[in-house]
């Protein structure tokens, strides 16, 4: 283990596809190797365009899951009108930098529909540093293995049937080689007509 940011495990993969985006995340919740359960929430629906995902410490994840939320609420009231992903990813950057000397140890990944339906995939780092992406955004402890499946998978302009289905591939067989993420798994696919959840089985060893 290199240190606090593989202390819980995680893996995510945001990917984009024809007017829809996807993003998935394992379910392991471990203290260093020992795994202490399978069913923890790592993607967040903040509103009905915009999903984040998070890896780094549990602790901190939460934290930021509840500040991110009460942040997306005060401008649903101020503004009547929700915050599309490319605000909200801002707004993500700004919160994170806000706290560049003493940072939360997580790297959150925004997924959502702008205007247009047109796919959105922002990642940054702890002191919120942004990348956005046309195809797919990955992060967490196996970023190798994924990546590598991710472009070996890949290819633009997916149905959302087709996006699922990669999607789940690339995850399934990425956490494979690597011990701190896994046991399952679940992909949101977010289209114009609304948000799709499956949970998918993996190994369990």
């Amino acid at each position: 283990m290199s240190g606090i940011m593989e202390y819980n495990g995680a893996a995510i993969i945001a990917m984009a596809g024809k007017g829809c985006v996807a993003i998935a995340s394992d379910k392991r919740y471990g203290i260093r190797n020992q795994t202490m359960g399978c069913s923890m929430q790592k993607v967040f629906q903040m509103n009905d365009s915009t999903l984040v995902g998070m890896t780094g410490l549990a602790t901190d994840q939460q934290t930021l899951e509840q500040k991110f939320r009460f942040r997306s609420n005060m401008y649903r009231l101020r503004e009547e009108r929700d915050m599309n992903p490319k605000a909200f990813a801002n707004m993500v950057s700004s919160l994170l930098y806000e706290q560049r000397f003493g940072p939360y140890f997580c790297e959150p990944v925004v997924a959502g529909l702008c205007d247009g339906d047109k796919p959105f995939l922002s990642g940054m780092d702890l002191l919120g540093a942004q990348v956005v992406t046309d195809d797919f955004m990955v992060a967490g402890d196996c970023t190798e293995a994924l990546y590598g499946l991710c472009e070996s998978l890949y290819r633009p302009d997916l149905e959302p049937d087709e996006l699922f289905e990669v999607l789940a591939q690339c995850l399934l067989s990425g956490v494979d080689r690597d011990c701190l993420a896994g046991w399952g798994g679940v992909v949101h696919v977010l289209t114009p007509q609304g948000l799709t959840t499956r949970h998918l089985k993996g190994r369990m060893d």
